[in-house]
């Protein structure tokens, strides 16, 4: 299996449960190592990093859950400061609160940095995950089905920002379930079947989804 993404390209990873969708992206950030192959990401081996250089790794993938995974404790400018001062111990408290701002605001939340996660709706808190996942303008952002718990109209405003986001230049791969959303946007999508890459249609040619046949 072969796969490359561009910058600026926002790309749909599909299957039946089971596929390999998340198991891709956990290797992509290193979470776990492939027992075969190659990954690279952003000039990078992944597969042969050291324990020592994943955090270099990681700095430069952002990573959007369908759970948030938002620390309970802190605020939601909190949540996206600590998440780039975990990244860089260089970053001044006042410099990530300050970044963690201009996130906030990217996701349309720029007034509710000091809300905790329980203050916030299930959209809101995906907005924070996403404001974290970016706010160290990493070139590649990665997704496990960040719509799997939203209403429509919020899955829609959320892709409309991942949009945005591949917009500026990230190269953005979501795994997802949602045929309504894949079949509209017409973005590349990239079908895996029992871990193994089995199509790979250009943005705009997405006609019958290949994993539907499957599941």
């Amino acid at each position: 299996m072969h796969l490359a993404l561009q910058p600026g390209e926002l790309t749909f990873l599909v299957g039946p449960s089971g596929a390999g969708k998340t198991t891709l992206l956990k290797l992509i950030n290193r979470e776990i190592r492939p027992t075969r192959g190659e990954v690279w990401v952003d000039g990078i081996a992944a597969h042969a990093l050291k324990a020592s250089r994943v955090a270099d790794l990681r700095r430069r993938v952002g990573v959007v859950f369908q759970d948030y995974k938002l620390l309970p404790r802190l605020t939601a400018m909190e949540n996206v400061a600590l998440a780039l001062q975990v990244g860089d111990l260089r970053v001044s408290d006042q410099e990530a609160s300050e970044r963690a701002l201009d996130a906030l605001d990217a996701v349309g939340l720029g007034d509710r940095g000091g809300a905790f996660p329980h203050q916030l709706s299930g959209g809101q808190q995906q907005r924070v995950a996403l404001a974290r996942a970016v706010v160290a303008q990493p070139p590649l952002l990665i997704a496990d089905e960040p719509t799997g718990n939203l209403d429509l109209e919020t899955s829609w405003e959320m892709m409309d920002l991942f949009g945005d986001i591949a917009a500026f230049g990230t190269a953005v791969l979501i795994a997802t379930h949602n045929v309504e959303i894949v079949k509209r946007l017409q973005r590349r999508v990239i079908t895996l079947v029992h871990g193994r890459l089995v199509r790979d249609q250009p943005a705009g040619q997405t006609g019958r989804l290949a994993w539907l046949a499957s599941s």
